[in-house]
């Protein structure tokens, strides 16, 4: 990538390597270059004095308030159709999440002799189907990740199989702490909109540096994952990593610290979601590209929720 070509998604998922039309097949038409293409001719606002600027200029052209000409022909992106799509997208999760709260049952095994709160055990009662449809919704998000112009079948696909597993995680945690689905629901949707009035009043801006810390720690913490999965399989505590959901371990104040700081790297991600958003409706990109920019939301906040839940067991231990 040039000093002028822009990173267009941060997501780890999602990369701007999804342009590349020879990602999905070449897909462009003789009427309209390929996406990105759109971006870079977009970014360089077709003027010779770009090729000759400084980095600072580029910076400062980069977060420019003016929006490039289009160069899409037919229906473009936009921060309205994106989101639409996500609307929709949360909608859908909303739904299998119903079906997926029912695969959990939840039996009162007897009453806490201190806080006279009854003791309820959950069971996962289809635990191979959980695991195919975490497996299913990464491939849907990887089908994005490598043809855009599919992103609204991966977007759906995503959709309909997370929320199967959102509902099922939802009724383990609430099982054990009572109300706390509702607490991590309104807890991610505080995140959400405080993170972008922040960015919609500009107090917030991804800027290179933001971009490039925020996708480390991201990084780091798949690796943290990673290393903390192998870790359990031969026999270590990594409560503080997992916990305390079937544990009865919350990790102590580390855990609640790494939880903190995942919820706030979370919220980080979303910054750099909606500077996609933007920039691609300002780019004129292709009107797919809407379900693109949905789909990278979506991942972003199922993390938010999932280590919200986490946090707030945390809390409540």
């Amino acid at each position: 990538m040039s000093g002028h070509e822009v990173d267009m998604s941060r997501n780890p998922i999602l990369t701007d390597e999804a342009f590349d039309p020879s990602h999905y097949g070449g897909t462009t038409t003789a009427t309209r270059p390929s996406p990105a293409q759109e971006w870079e001719q977009a970014q360089a606002g077709g003027s010779a004095q770009n090729a000759a600027a400084t980095q600072a200029a580029d910076d400062a052209a980069m977060y420019s308030q003016a929006p490039p000409a289009s160069v899409t022909t037919g229906r473009t992106m936009t921060m309205g159709g994106t989101a639409w799509a996500t609307l929709l997208l949360l909608l859908l999760a909303g739904a299998t999440g119903v079906y997926g709260w029912t695969t959990v049952t939840a039996t009162q095994v007897g009453v806490d002799p201190q806080t006279g709160e009854p003791v309820v055990q959950a069971t996962l009662n289809q635990p191979i189907l959980l695991i195919v449809a975490m497996l299913v919704g990464l491939a849907f998000v990887i089908l994005s990740r490598f043809k855009p112009n599919l992103s609204a079948i991966g977007g759906i696909g995503y959709a309909l199989s997370m929320g199967y597993v959102l509902g099922a995680i939802s009724h383990l945690y609430d099982a054990e702490w009572n109300g706390i689905v509702i607490q991590a629901i309104l807890g991610t949707g505080s995140v959400f909109l405080v993170m972008l009035v922040l960015y919609g009043l500009r107090v917030l801006r991804a800027t290179p540096k933001m971009v490039k810390m925020v996708t480390g720690a991201v990084f780091g913490i798949l690796i943290m994952y990673l290393i903390a999965f192998v870790a359990s399989l031969f026999g270590a505590d990594m409560a503080f990593v997992y916990g305390p959901l079937g544990t009865g371990n919350s990790g102590g104040g580390l855990g609640i610290l790494l939880s903190l700081f995942i919820v706030g790297v979370g919220a980080f991600m979303l910054i750099l979601d909606f500077d996609f958003v933007e920039k691609g409706s300002k780019a004129g990109l292709p009107g797919y590209m809407d379900w693109y920019g949905a789909i990278g939301l979506m991942v972003t906040l199922v993390w938010i929720y999932l280590e919200m839940l986490r946090l707030l067991a945390r809390l409540r231990s």
